[in-house]
């Protein structure tokens, strides 16, 4: 059986160590990490094998040859372009074709035993085996379910938390039969998981999932890398390390020259013919490579050191990375998770500083002090984006600096010349950070286009409006101390789950684009931004039969920016209303939720005392909507969205209405009796966007004050809301108690549990199997259907250690049973 090495990645996470190397290149104990890929596949009898290249495929090429060093026959299959995974190996068909074969990636460490899997793919008669494995932390990987059998029932690539249903994961081996390139179109970018697998399950296809038992790492971040070193010193591995033990877990290979009085500390490595003076200290997990001088004094302690590499004396390395042919002079101090790369210069006495990054054939100057950091790690998980946008304390964790270099990075993943809308909210922290942003941005060659102070929505429609994206940076709502930097996309929806990777990349490798004289860009700032909203709007709602209704209504605008398109939008209406807390407030620009209940209960006694038809609160940015009704009775957000719901399918009749797993189901009840149905989509506001844009889509909410209004805009809006309530109310001269009084009451319960990162994956497995034979719906997290209808929604939170439940019966004892039920399952897994 010949073997399929994919190592054309170019392994961009890793830069700056992959700007001048190809990833399959990375030494791991001073060994590519393709080498011990390709003994493994030796030592399973996989000799003879096709290496598919693409990124530095030269420098592969070159290192390797034709494979006879390693006792293989090498071949190559060169991608002019990038490919995907299955397109790659569909380039190496014509010396596949004529029997089964084996894929591996050329950058996973692995020890598995590839023997046992091809001889399950061959008992089982599969046309393709995907070997699986378990990991902690599924969200970097597609993820796989599997039935008894072993067939593959499911596939998922690299999901969110809220998709996590199990920590089996695929880790990019197959064994395939050559009948396989039929479902691969030839010379076009083509996935395994995403574009072939599908078809082939759709057509019921065998394909089966081998757990495999060993060690796995995909050597794919700085971390990981790093792990992989210390996991081949510690021998959790079974890989070949070149060289001698002198003591236990001391390994020194051929022509190494370390003094007697060098101290040395293992698990380590030392390369052949590097050079360790006495007085050096060599602490665990540290390796060195071919050809390195350490001078007397250095100490070295998890340092990752390339080949050629001169340490100079009194140094200090911990836990970082150096890469090759890098002179590190007399003194100098590299911290925890600092990366150099290739044929750099650290001067004399200077400091770099943690997570810091360096790339190839930079100069540090002697006695500088190096802070610039591009890694960041917040909420427990490695990425900028949280739930809305990039979030964090201002003028700690977002300060102007990491403004700047967000809004060149999001310049840079835009064409030159494109025009951007940014807005902010009434407070102090985002009026300064959104002058950053607009430099940066126009350094970039980006026109913008400033809003100023406006609310959420406004921003958005702007944004629209030929803009190619837009920023907005509001405080964290109910979080003081905190602000929100966030990207919208040419639609004004919040940036996609792609678009925010694409930004991370460009962030994280700090490779900005920046204007020559002649290119900075332009700053404009639009008039009548209000009035051009608020006629936008009212064309777009129906507002028939408001006139004649003769209704009054309080608003609060809750001294946000929300109230600066009240009177325009008011007057339009020709509503009689009362507006309390109109005016800015730059000491509230949010509100805690103490705050918030307040309003409201002072909303509802000035509803009951003016008998005014309802009350309705917008929060600071005008984003979202809380309910009073004529009695001066606050409408809980989950009730107010069955309250609207049931208004808009009884005047429609037809249709679809987005609405997030979370919700009761009654909400089906209601929109069924009108002739409705249901789309339930994820958590995610993106994903309610998405759906809201659908043409015969008439609804959607997330249950907490916001609401899509579609005939206006697919994005929550406060302000859109509150016309199209008004309008309904008019037209069916019902109150909002009589609507709330029709509607059957909800059990839904909720439940937080904290869940360590590192078993999130290992929880959500144990759920699914805990389900047994009930209904599953993986649409975001996993929801357990009973046979009675009750339900049940298990849900890892994407940015904390938590896991979220939530429980739906017929009465409020059922529900907690069903809660407690499964929140043992949950604990018991954590454990």
């Amino acid at each position: 059986m010949k073997a399929v090495v994919m190592a054309g990645g170019e392994g961009t996470r890793l830069r700056p160590m992959t700007s001048s190397m190809p990833k399959p290149l990375l030494p791991v104990a001073n060994r590519p990490i393709m080498e011990h890929v390709l003994r493994l596949l030796k030592r399973h009898g996989l000799s003879e094998t096709v290496v598919t290249v693409q990124f530095l495929a030269s420098l592969v090429r070159n290192y390797f040859g034709d494979g006879e060093e390693l006792g293989m026959e090498l071949t190559y299959a060169n991608e002019e372009k990038p490919l995907g995974t299955a397109g790659s190996v569909k380039n190496a068909e014509e010396a596949l074709k004529d029997d089964a074969f084996l894929v591996i990636s050329g950058d996973a460490l692995t020890d598995f035993d590839l023997t046992d899997l091809i001889r399950f793919h061959k008992e089982k008669g599969a046309l393709v085996t995907v070997c699986l494995t378990r990991v902690p932390n599924p969200l970097e990987f597609g993820i796989t379910i599997v039935d008894e059998d072993g067939q593959v029932e499911r596939f998922l690539e690299k999901p969110t938390w809220g998709q996590v249903f199990s920590d089996t994961v695929n880790t990019g081996i197959y064994v395939m039969e050559p009948e396989v390139f039929d479902y691969v179109e030839p010379d076009v970018p083509v996935d395994w998981s995403g574009d072939v697998f599908p078809q082939l399950m759709k057509e019921g296809k065998p394909i089966y999932g081998y757990v495999a038992e060993g060690y796995w790492e995909d050597v794919g971040t700085h971390e990981s890398y790093v792990k992989a070193q210390a996991d081949v010193l510690e021998g959790k591995v079974d890989v070949d390390i070149d060289g001698f033990e002198m003591s236990p877990g001391v390994w020194v290979a051929e022509g190494a020259e370390v003094h007697p009085d060098a101290v040395l500390r293992g698990p380590l490595y030392i390369g052949d013919y590097a050079k360790v003076e006495a007085g050096v200290e060599l602490r665990e997990h540290t390796v060195v490579g071919s050809n390195v001088v350490v001078k007397s004094g250095a100490f070295l302690h998890k340092a990752v050191v390339h080949d050629n590499v001169y340490i100079g004396e009194q140094c200090n390395l911990r836990g970082c990375v150096i890469g090759k042919n890098t002179d590190v002079m007399r003194a100098a101090r590299i911290e925890d998770g600092a990366v150099i790369g290739d044929e750099c210069l650290v001067g004399e006495e200077s400091i770099v500083q943690g997570n810091v990054r360096v790339y190839p054939f930079k100069t540090i100057e002697a006695g500088a002090f190096v802070n610039t950091s591009v890694i960041w790690e917040s909420r427990g998980q490695a990425h900028l984006f949280g739930a809305r946008g990039v979030s964090g304390i201002l003028n700690v964790e977002i300060t102007p600096e990491l403004a700047v270099r967000l809004a060149g990075a999001y310049a840079t993943t835009l064409k030159k010349g494109s025009s951007v809308t940014t807005a902010r909210d009434h407070s102090r922290g985002a009026r300064a950070l959104k002058r950053a942003v607009i430099s940066a941005l126009q350094a970039s060659a980006i026109d913008v286009r400033d809003l100023e102070n406006v609310p959420l929505p406004v921003a958005r429609q702007q944004t629209a409006r030929g803009s190619a994206g837009g920023i907005m940076i509001r405080t964290t709502p109910g979080v003081p101390d905190s602000v929100d930097i966030m990207f919208f996309d040419e639609r004004g929806a919040d940036l996609s789950q792609g678009g925010q990777r694409k930004l991370d990349r460009v962030y994280a490798r700090q490779e900005y684009r920046r204007a020559f004289p002649g290119e900075i860009g332009d700053l404009h700032f639009p008039s009548s931004v209000f009035d051009s909203y608020t006629g936008s709007l009212l064309r777009s709602v129906d507002t028939t039969g408001i006139a004649e209704a003769g209704l009054k209504v309080v608003v609060d605008a809750s001294n946000g920016s929300a109230g600066l398109v009240l009177p325009s939008l008011l007057g339009r209406l020709g509503v009689d209303s009362l507006t309390i807390n109109p005016g800015l407030d730059e000491s509230r620009p949010t509100e805690t939720e103490d705050a918030r209940r307040s309003g409201l209960v002072r909303l509802g006694e000035i509803v009951a005392s003016a008998r005014a038809a309802f009350g309705v609160r917008f929060d600071p940015v005008g984003e979202r909507l809380s309910l009073v009704d004529e009695r001066g009775r606050i409408i809980e957000d989950d009730r107010a969205l069955l309250v609207m719901l049931d208004l808009v399918a009884a005047e429609r009749r037809s249709g679809r209405v987005a609405l997030p797993v979370t919700t009761t189901r009654i909400a089906e009840q209601v929109a069924a009796y009108h002739g409705t149905q249901v789309e339930w989509t994820t958590t995610s506001p993106d994903d309610l966007t998405r759906v809201g844009r659908g043409d015969d889509t008439i609804f959607g909410g997330d249950g907490r004050g916001g609401f899509i209004v579609p005939e206006f805009a697919s994005v929550f809006d406060g302000s859109a809301a509150f016309v199209r309530l008004i309008g309904l109310v008019a037209r069916t001269q019902l109150t909002l108690s009589q609507i709330d009084a029709r509607i059957p009451r909800a059990h839904v319960l909720k439940r937080d549990l904290a869940t360590p990162w590192a078993v999130k994956g290992l929880v959500m497995r144990h759920v699914v199997e805990a389900a047994g034979d009930r209904s599953v719906d993986t649409t975001d997290g996993v929801r357990v259907v009973e046979a009675d209808g009750r339900w049940v929604l298990v849900l890892p939170d994407p940015a904390e250690a938590v896991t979220h439940l939530w429980a739906e019966g017929p009465d409020d004892a059922s529900a907690q049973q069903l809660l407690d039920e499964w929140s043992s399952v949950v604990d018991s897994a954590g454990r």
